[in-house]
């Protein structure tokens, strides 16, 4: 007898599907109105918003609300119509190219119309069923379903580890020695979770002993990071060792679209190979153009990263000071973990929202593990020190509250 496909869907909805009834438009798809800012509204009130990834403040500015209207006005959402390869191309794409590939030291590069549609399809360009995918365990969901997409194997190494990386590393080549086939590294440059670096250093130093090429994945970390916000390799010294730089416009560009950048051929390979660009429309010209302004602003106002950097580190340092766990963050990223189940959380971040105004993203299982709670903090350069202030005094006032177990019982009473 064949069941019907639905009738698994609707009888089991899945770790979070479970919770929509209770959750969503609150806990999950909530609504945050008003424009992009440090203060945003929620639920009919103002409340400090922590969970845009609006590093540089890019998103309202000025200039870039000028250059994104001025080239809406003239040259519309629709053009260019069609895919790069048949009719979107223009040299507005090219420029946007050219000037990504010089700003992260690599000979050149190809834009994408989002960064996890790209991470998804340029993994599946990059290696065949005869290639070995070695990958860090904590990587990106687009990094995870690229690498399912693989006909060949695979092997994960335990998060930041670099002897289970090496010992990964042993294993792929003896299997590559056997297929014929080449290895693929994937990293990301800055965990989005965590906020921790990848370790891109020690991995790059593995290239002596083995060999293959490295894919990484810096959505969060170009910008943010290194000389002039150009990314985690040159944070670390060793952007010439990445194989393969990608970067996203929906961070600190506050837009929509990313790039890869590598050496010449590469890149060439990838525009003629990559089924997610070469059957889908061309990124719209105020998003290109848009980009194009937000990368001059970021090469030419550092007070813009200066500015994200002094509220980061006045809010880690605060946090750590009130006696929060942030892990092992180093980057703008600020993951404060608590001890709790979800229905817990729940609770928590209801009073957290409605009675200290404080609005973060929840984390919960089963992306982390049972009994961990995370409130994910992403500071911005338009955060002001009382933003940070008051945010310290309301997770405060929430610890006690589940340390004593008021949660747990206002969790009981809700379900």
């Amino acid at each position: 007898m064949v069941k019907d496909l639905f009738d698994r869907i609707k009888s089991d909805k899945g770790p979070l599907g479970k919770w929509a009834d209770k959750a969503e438009g609150y806990y999950v798809f909530p609504k945050l109105e008003g424009p992009i800012s440090n203060r945003m509204s929620f639920n009919g009130k103002k409340v400090v918003t922590w969970s845009i990834n609006d590093y540089l403040g890019l998103a309202n500015h000025p200039e870039v609300l000028k250059a994104d209207g001025e080239s809406a006005a003239t040259d519309g959402l629709a053009y260019p119509m069609g895919a790069r390869m048949m009719s979107g191309h223009t040299k507005y794409h090219e420029q946007l190219e050219q000037e990504c590939a010089e700003f992260v030291d690599k000979e050149a590069a190809y834009l994408v119309n989002f960064g996890y549609q790209g991470m998804v399809s340029a993994i599946d360009a990059l290696v065949n069923k005869d290639d070995i995918i070695v990958y860090d365990m904590d990587t990106h969901a687009c990094i995870i379903d690229g690498v399912r997409l693989h006909a060949g194997k695979r092997f994960v190494y335990r998060h930041n580890d670099i002897e289970s990386c090496e010992k990964n590393l042993q294993r792929a080549t003896r299997m590559a020695e056997k297929t014929g086939g080449g290895i693929l590294l994937v990293s990301e440059g800055v965990f989005g979770m965590r906020g921790e670096q990848g370790r891109l250093k020690e991995i790059v130093a593995l290239k002596e002993k083995y060999n293959f090429r490295l894919l990484v994945d810096d959505a969060h970390g170009f910008g943010t990071l290194g000389k002039d916000g150009r990314g985690t390799g040159f944070e670390q010294g060793v952007q010439d060792g990445i194989d393969v730089y990608f970067a996203t416009f929906a961070k600190s560009m506050a837009g929509i679209g990313a790039f890869f950048a590598a050496d010449k051929d590469i890149i060439q390979y990838l525009q003629y190979n990559m089924r997610s660009q070469m059957f889908a429309k061309s990124l719209p010209m105020p998003m290109v153009k848009g980009a194009l302004k937000r990368l001059d602003m970021i090469r030419t106002m550092p007070e813009l990263k200066d500015n994200l950097w002094k509220i980061t580190n006045a809010l880690q340092s605060g946090l750590r000071t009130a006696g929060f766990d942030l892990g092992t963050t180093q980057t703008c990223i600020t993951p404060v973990y608590l001890k709790g189940e979800i229905p817990e959380a729940m609770a928590m971040v209801h009073d957290l929202r409605e009675n200290h105004s404080v609005f973060c993203s929840i984390v919960v299982y089963p992306v982390i593990p049972k009994g961990l709670i995370i409130l994910r903090l992403i500071p911005t350069a338009r955060h002001t020190q009382e933003d940070v202030d008051e945010t310290i005094t309301a997770f405060s006032a929430i610890r006690e509250k589940l340390e004593d177990g008021t949660y747990k019982k206002v969790a009981a009473a809700m379900m």
